[in-house]
């Protein structure tokens, strides 16, 4: 089987003028003692313009690659050849690099995109950025050996790339080559030539000043390429990521990583309309996943579309939590670690767990966790900044001091897994050390129930000390300073978390009370999740009266591919049959899944399409809105579109599994909100609302071929 990897580097910037970095650059040919396996290179083809702005050189370059004598011999090849083709443009101050493999080219296929450019901010300053693809079709059967040498030396030649581009320009320093002039054009021969080649003021470019041009150019870049008008993150050019960014605020990454790192972050301002996570946070997902990026794009993408679901974006500004939790939850965040960490204190064995559940509901409880969750990754963004370095994690303390057989009530265990496994899937990679102390007699017991749902690199950041073992050698001084060891484990600093305390029984709320304030904050969001079948998509109808009113919708295509369609039907659809309502309680929370149009009504005949089909993929969030010509009844439509690749990768959950073992594995998951509105209510012109949703307005052309199929597929089901 194929296989492609790719890599995309992030900008690296150097404090120096193009002209001296093109000096430097150009001794490493034809051969560079810093790369001992570039053995030669050969010019084969070189062009230069009239007026000596443009030159291009195209080398043979001859490697001497790394690798096991044994595949050399089967290869029957000493050396591997190369095909490297340089462009530089001296007035645009550019020179792009591409390279491509001449030897084995029918087995394995590499191509190389490099360039040198003026960074946008400073034209004194030069970006590099850099790209590849490695897609090795067949190699005797050697295929994931080559893969592992080529990947191999490609990320020591990235690292080494920087270092080469200095060496040089030290030794033009040590031969008192500090400044490079700017190229200009040359101003005698303008005259003659535009009179000798009638074809010269094609590109009036020459006759701007200098200056002039080489801002213009710039600014048409940066116009091209800067994607959505999104934030911007600290001093990188067209939000890209630079290299001394990545170091100062992310960490020491490997090449490969930086790479996954800044292809989901393309995917997702790509793909993602909504708010995106920072970089950061995305890192997060990545490292929790061994920077798989498939498998880390699919939890980071469940995680968005459960933070838009439950509004975690706005936790911290706007939910109050309620008087109980704030007098009787005995944690909160103390100072920082010894790495800077910030830390967080729990007297878990102070807290009636089992009287915050009957007073507040797992909810509630659930949700105060997510506030110190945002609060902690807020904490760390401030850290990393105070200390110069990146912090990404958190250490927690937790005391179990007086841990007893009510911290095993049942429901208490039940809403604690639940918790865990939520903040496990959306703030993965957070928790930097877990520090255990005074653990009793029981709590082996509550550890076997719990272990099983922490994550095997979680479980390796827990310390657990039994007693006072704390305070010997190896315990908390350790990992905290003196001077914030908190008073209730014997330290000098007097801690602020609350001391937590039985939860009095006149704070416990009814069943009916519980029951009704859980259902109502599963359904808090406005958003409705739905689940569609191959075979069986779900529909929702809406009753217009008065023609032109607006159907507007917004939905997130939580798992699978799916096909969006709007249709319009003069007589009401029956009411869907009993068995898509027992579904319903199967999948539930999960979503339900509702068929409206009849099998026997023919597309054209008793009903129609109204909008092209759109087809959205995993991850994407789309919002449009239809103006209705005629009253009657509109059926919204998510019809299955084809199977996410990595489906199968995150580990099952139980109800996930009943669910699948009732239903087909062919399963989409829909988060929805649609809202009808009246075109008296509707301020602005219908147009507006079209363009400035993405949705139906931007689909191409195409779209006969699609809806004959579409028909011809909707009388077969």
């Amino acid at each position: 089987a194929a296989m492609v990897q790719k890599y995309q580097s992030p900008v690296r910037v150097y404090k120096h003028p193009f002209e001296l970095i093109m000096a430097a650059y150009e001794r490493r040919f034809p051969t560079c003692p810093l790369i001992p396996m570039f053995v030669a290179s050969d010019i084969v083809n070189e062009y230069r313009s009239e007026d000596g702005a443009v030159h291009v050189i195209e080398r043979r370059c001859k490697l001497d690659i790394d690798a096991p004598r044994l595949l050399k011999k089967i290869a029957g090849v000493d050396y591997v050849y190369f095909v490297q083709k340089n462009s530089l443009n001296r007035r645009e101050r550019t020179l792009h690099i591409e390279a491509y493999n001449e030897t084995f080219s029918n087995r394995v296929i590499i191509n190389e995109h490099c360039s040198y450019t003026v960074h946008p901010d400073n034209e004194d300053w030069t970006c590099f950025e850099q790209s590849a693809s490695l897609d090795i079709k067949s190699f005797f059967g050697f295929e994931s050996t080559v893969e592992k040498i080529a990947m191999k030396q490609y990320t020591s030649n990235i690292k080494k790339g920087k270092e080469i581009i200095e060496y040089y320009l030290k030794q033009l320093e040590e031969e008192g080559i500090t400044f490079v002039p700017r190229w200009t054009p040359p101003v005698a021969c303008k005259l003659e030539s535009s009179a000798s080649h009638p074809r010269r003021p094609v590109s009036p470019a020459i006759n701007i000043p200098d200056s002039a041009t080489k801002e213009g150019l710039n600014n048409k870049e940066i116009l091209n390429t800067s994607s959505s008008p999104s934030e911007p993150t600290a001093g990188t050019p067209d939000d890209k990521l630079d290299a001394d960014y990545i170091k100062r605020y992310l960490g020491d990454l490997t090449p490969m990583q930086e790479s996954c790192l800044i292809r989901l972050r393309q995917w997702l301002q790509e793909t993602h309309k909504g708010k995106i996570p920072k970089d950061e946070h995305i890192l997060r997902f990545l490292r929790a996943r061994d920077f798989n990026i498939d498998k880390a794009r699919e939890i980071l993408c469940q995680s968005l579309t459960w933070r838009k679901q439950h509004q975690v974006d706005y936790i911290l500004d706007t939910w109050n939590p309620p008087q109980v939790l704030q007098d009787y939850y005995a944690g909160g965040w103390h100072h920082h670690d010894k790495d800077g960490r910030p830390l967080y204190v729990l007297r878990l064995g102070q807290m009636d767990t089992k009287g915050l559940v009957r007073a507040l509901g797992e909810e509630a409880l659930l949700r105060y966790v997510l506030s110190i969750n945002e609060e902690g990754l807020r904490r760390c963004e401030e850290n990393t900044k105070v200390f110069g370095r990146p912090i990404s994690s958190w250490t927690c303390l937790v005391d179990l001091e007086g841990l007893n057989m009510r911290h095993l009530w049942r429901p208490g265990v039940k809403a604690l897994l639940r918790i865990i496994e939520v903040v496990e899937a959306n703030y993965p990679e957070t928790l930097g050390r877990l520090l255990i102390l005074r653990a009793p007699r029981v709590f082996p017991v509550l550890w076997t129930l719990v272990s099983p749902f922490i994550d095997d690199n979680t479980r390796k950041k827990f310390l657990i000390y039994a007693g006072n073992d704390y305070q010997g050698p190896g315990g908390l001084l350790d990992y905290i300073d003196k001077e914030i060891i908190p008073d209730f484990l014997g330290g000098e600093c007097m801690c602020e978390v609350p001391e937590g305390g039985l939860v009095p029984k006149s704070l416990y709320r009814t069943a009916e009370e519980l029951e009704n304030d859980d259902i109502k904050l599963w359904t808090e969001t406005i958003y409705q999740s739905a689940s569609v079948f191959k075979g069986a998509p779900h529909e929702v109808l809406i009753q217009i009266v008065d023609a032109s009113s607006v159907i507007t919708w917004d939905f997130d295509v939580c798992k699978g591919d799916i096909v969006f369609n709007i249709f319009h039907s003069k007589r009401a659809p029956q009411p869907p049959k009993k068995d898509s309502l027992g579904a319903h309680s199967i999948t539930s929370p999960g979503g339900n899944n509702v068929q409206l149009i009849d099998k026997v009504w023919q597309l054209g005949r008793d009903y129609s399409m109204v909008e092209s089909p759109l087809i959205c993929k995993e991850g994407e969030s789309v919002q449009g809105s239809h103006v209705t010509r005629w009253p009657g009844f509109y059926i919204l439509q998510w019809k299955f579109h084809s199977m996410p690749a990595c489906a199968t990768t995150n580990l099952p959950r139980v109800d996930d599994v009943l669910a699948s073992l009732q239903v087909s594995s062919h399963k989409c998951k829909v988060m929805y909100y649609t809202e009808v509105i009246g075109s008296e209510d509707f301020r602005g012109s219908m147009t507006s609302l079209e363009s400035s949703h993405s949705g139906f307005s931007q689909l191409s052309a195409a779209t006969t071929s699609s809806s004959q199929s579409h028909s011809s597929s909707m009388i077969s089901r």
